[in-house]
């Protein structure tokens, strides 16, 4: 590691203790500047959904000494499913096939990714759960923040790490709406009873304009539902940012009608994920977005992250992007010589990595959502003729390559 003189002990402010933000107080310690996380949440957030970690972000695990621990706490899905309304499997497959997975990828939690990274740094970094950044200032030779406690404190950088609806770019960068790009879906997730008994299964159901899934994993006795719909369906339609963009995102209770609407009359295991809706403490509902920026960084601020370069969850990409980002962005603070340097090495290094893996979200969600009744038939059909046919998982395997492309769109620096 190379430490330059004049960051050491430069203190850096990371805005969101999230998979970005803990990557990144890591490697900021490592080359010797002082690392502070501000979180407005009371704790590290538990639960979440399933995630993948694959190609550069495999490379950056290794070398934070946690690609093993990450591999023993995978999900362990094993295999899933395409059902049509009656629970009938028009196409079964092995889960790491169904999911592009390869060479070592690695499934797990997203609750898990961020204990076991938090972990690495809890003893050494300051973090400030219950807070959050109210103003930035910015100075010649750093950032003045105040916090919703009241507390100011001058910073040599401030990092948003603070994921898509990030509060530091708004701040920094000005309206939500500016840079966040809706993609005309929604997504929801929230735990369910596992009354259809599954054991590290993933079953899908595809409808018309709306898809539902449910999935089980190894360390879980219950099971989760999620639902992707095109957000041009019913009562949001056409509106694009319905789902709510900065403050006008709408409360919990407009959030569980907005899906019961969206799935009204649905058909096969629906109605009993929805029966479960209300009774969930980690429901979790959003729009299906991308954040498209001509720069991270202004002055002394910068982001990281979805906060920076959001693809979506339909590239599967967006914890790659969080942990290689945060790399490269230490690596190359610690390298150059002053903030300027640093910062818009960063953008050059890693906006093309960002770029291709972002144009896998618009792709990947037309195949995940079917326009249409005929749209779902015909892909029924051809998913019961492809289970017949020799060499089927291969077929399969070569749809999902692009994703394996970008995943290693970049040469990882040694800094």
């Amino acid at each position: 590691m190379r430490n330059q003189p004049n960051q050491r002990n430069q203190k850096v402010l990371i805005s969101g203790a999230s998979v970005a933000g803990t990557t990144l107080a890591y490697w900021l310690r490592q080359h010797g500047f002082t690392p502070v996380v501000v979180e407005k949440a009371s704790s590290v957030r538990p639960g979440g959904y399933k995630i993948d970690i694959r190609g550069a972000a495999l490379k950056v695990a290794e070398r934070m000494g946690v690609l093993d621990e990450i591999r023993r706490n995978r999900t362990d899905v094993r295999d899933a499913a395409v059902v049509d309304a009656d629970g009938t499997r028009v196409k079964s497959m092995d889960a790491d096939s169904f999911g592009g997975r390869v060479h070592g990828d690695a499934e797990i939690m997203r609750g898990d990714l961020t204990r076991i990274l938090y972990g690495l740094t809890a003893d050494t970094v300051d973090y400030r759960f219950g807070d959050s950044i109210a103003r930035l200032e910015q100075q010649t030779d750093g950032v003045r923040v105040t916090f919703e406690s009241g507390r100011t404190e001058t910073f040599s950088y401030v990092v948003g790490a603070d994921g898509l609806h990030s509060r530091t770019r708004a701040l920094a960068f000005g309206p939500e709406q500016s840079y966040v790009r809706d993609l005309g879906y929604h997504v929801s997730i929230f735990s369910v009873p596992n009354h259809l008994g599954l054991d590290r299964e993933e079953l899908t159901y595809v409808g018309p304009g709306r898809t539902a899934l449910t999935y089980t994993t190894a360390r879980d006795t219950g099971a989760k539902a999620m639902f992707l719909w095109s957000s041009r369906r019913g009562t949001d339609a056409g509106t694009g940012a319905s789902a709510g963009a900065g403050d006008d995102r709408p409360d919990l209770a407009a959030q569980q009608r907005l899906l019961a609407e969206a799935y009204a009359g649905e058909g096969w295991e629906v109605p009993r994920f929805l029966q479960a809706m209300p009774d969930a403490p980690d429901f979790y509902f959003d729009s299906l977005s991308q954040v498209h920026m001509d720069t991270w960084s202004t002055g002394r601020v910068t982001l990281v992250g979805d906060a920076a370069y959001c693809a979506s969850p339909a590239s599967g990409q967006g914890t790659s992007l969080a942990m290689v980002g945060a790399y490269v962005l230490a690596g190359e603070l610690a390298a150059a010589d002053g903030a300027a340097d640093g910062l818009a090495a960063y953008e050059r290094a890693l906006r093309p990595f960002a770029e291709a893996n972002q144009k896998l979200g618009p792709a990947n969600v037309k195949r995940m959502v079917m326009a249409g009744r005929v749209q779902v038939r015909i892909s029924m059909l051809m998913l019961r003729l492809l289970q017949l046919m020799p060499g089927k998982d291969r077929m399969m395997t070569k749809v999902l390559e692009p994703i394996q492309r970008a995943a290693n769109a970049i040469d990882l620096k040694t800094y």
